[in-house]
């Protein structure tokens, strides 16, 4: 899996990054069709993305991927068997304001620290880059795994960011998956406030 696809600009793709695109985006509209096959799709294509990772040394992605595997479990099991604080079973509904700013100052104060850990403990050469759609990602996992609203808008920032991270590292074929999440984010915001109303 690790052979030469093809290049895109100048940069090898490897058929691990084309079957790991491929599931992502599978998983990406299930998601917005608040279908659980999603869950296990992630789990596939996170480890996949996993390995990716660590061979173009970004390690904040990487081990975010390892997070995303347990936490699809997690996000599996919430769908199917999930509450809400009522007892109904989990709906697509928002999370609100006051929780969501403390949820949106929880994750600004991990991305230093997570860049600082990075800088420190591995020869990353972007780790604060690296570390804010790490952060950022896993409060999107959260909210979605709970069928939160918000999961959507947390998702597109996590997608425009790592567009450029990922084009930085001259992974070409993700950079373009997560242009693509991008808009998949917008659509499933749009979809989900649908089925809140």
């Amino acid at each position: 899996m690790s052979a030469t696809a093809f290049s895109l600009f100048g940069s090898p793709v490897t058929w691990l990054e084309i079957v790991a695109f491929g599931l992502s985006v599978w998983m990406v509209v299930c998601n917005m069709r608040v279908d659980p096959l999603a869950w296990p799709l992630a789990i596939a294509a996170s480890l996949l993305y996993g390995v990716l990772f660590l061979s173009s040394k970004l390690y904040g992605e990487a081990g975010l991927q390892i997070f995303f595997v347990a936490i699809a479990g997690w996000g599996w099991w919430q769908w199917r068997f999930g509450t809400q604080d009522s007892g109904a079973p989990l709906a697509v509904r928002a999370l609100g304001g006051p929780r969501f700013a403390a949820l949106a100052v929880l994750t600004l104060l991990t991305w230093p620290a997570l860049g600082l850990l990075l800088d420190h403990a591995t020869d990353s050469d972007v780790p604060y880059f690296d570390a804010f759609p790490t952060a950022l990602s896993v409060a999107g996992q959260w909210l979605l795994g709970r069928k939160y609203i918000e999961n959507w808008p947390t998702w597109v920032l996590v997608n425009v960011v790592s567009v450029a991270l990922f084009a930085s590292k001259g992974l070409w074929l993700t950079a373009l998956l997560y242009a693509l999440f991008a808009l998949l984010a917008l659509a499933g915001w749009r979809a989900w406030a649908r089925m809140a109303r």
